[in-house]
């Protein structure tokens, strides 16, 4: 069943689900507004896996044991990936329900619809809400490229069939590296979310010359870009959470960025 929602709103978007009797949806702790009085709401430390279906305490202790462990675990990666650790479920009960959620940032939310052939990648905090029927992953990227990209280390994935709502920074921008000759370089703080069959690395910005060095010291990006190659589905965000706390900060009276922009950005507060 194909998860009711619309998308309201202008800088600050929120997503109103509308709930039929005995649907469930599932948001990260944090996410979520308002409901009816009908829908109740359960917090778990666990995601759904197995095509949405929660694991049965079946066979006894040892039954109880795989499932406690199986939690365990999900609920380790999601720790170390530096999320949340609670879900929170919205089941409607005795007729419609409605259930609000938004996400943490002023920009745009996106709902995408998964059909069991694709599984769709997010970067960290995108997750908003899903259908119990979507499962909820953490993905790690390969070693280097994770220390070399800050935001490209831990990914969400989304799996199964269902909608899943996610959010992101200032507007949306949808490419396909296809349309660009194959692949296309970005900011790494503006990926949102990518299709599965998109590769997604991290390269340095120019070599250890001149200009390399100019583009690291003075150019606002650091020492890597990020790399998304092949064809599929790509939301890509306006503005970054960094440009953001530096506009904050200066806005405070102290510049964060200092007065390169780029590999001397200072964090003190």
């Amino acid at each position: 069943m194909t998860l009711q929602q619309e998308i309201v709103g202008n800088a600050m978007q929120m997503a109103v689900v509308s709930l039929s009797p005995g649907q469930t949806v599932y948001c990260e702790a944090g996410k979520f507004l308002f409901k009816t009085t009908n829908v109740t709401m359960e917090t778990r430390l666990g995601g759904p896996s197995g095509g949405g279906q929660q694991p049965q305490g079946g066979g006894g202790m040892g039954g109880m044991l795989r499932q406690a462990m199986g939690t365990a675990m999900q609920a380790g990666q999601r720790a170390l990936a530096g999320e949340s650790l609670a879900f929170q479920y919205f089941t409607s009960q005795g007729g419609e329900g409605t259930v609000g959620f938004a996400g943490v940032l002023p920009g745009e939310m996106r709902a995408l619809e998964l059909d069991g052939t694709r599984a769709w990648f997010a970067e960290k905090d995108a997750f908003v809400a899903a259908e119990s029927t979507v499962d909820f992953g953490i993905a790690f990227q390969g070693g280097r490229t994770g220390m070399k990209g800050g935001e490209g280390f831990v990914l969400e994935k989304f799996t199964g069939r269902g909608t899943v709502i996610i959010a992101g920074a200032g507007n949306f921008i949808d490419l396909d590296p296809a349309d660009f000759g194959g692949r296309i370089e970005v900011d790494t703080g503006c990926v949102v979310a990518f299709e599965e069959g998109i590769r997604y690395g991290v390269q340095r910005v120019g070599g250890l010359n001149r200009q390399g060095i100019m583009n690291a010291v003075f150019g606002g990006e650091g020492l890597s870009l990020a790399t998304l190659e092949g064809s599929g589905r790509v939301i890509l965000q306006s503005l970054t959470i960094e440009s953001l706390a530096n506009a904050l900060k200066k806005a405070q009276g102290g510049d964060k960025q200092g007065p390169t922009g780029g590999l001397f950005s200072t964090n003190a507060g």
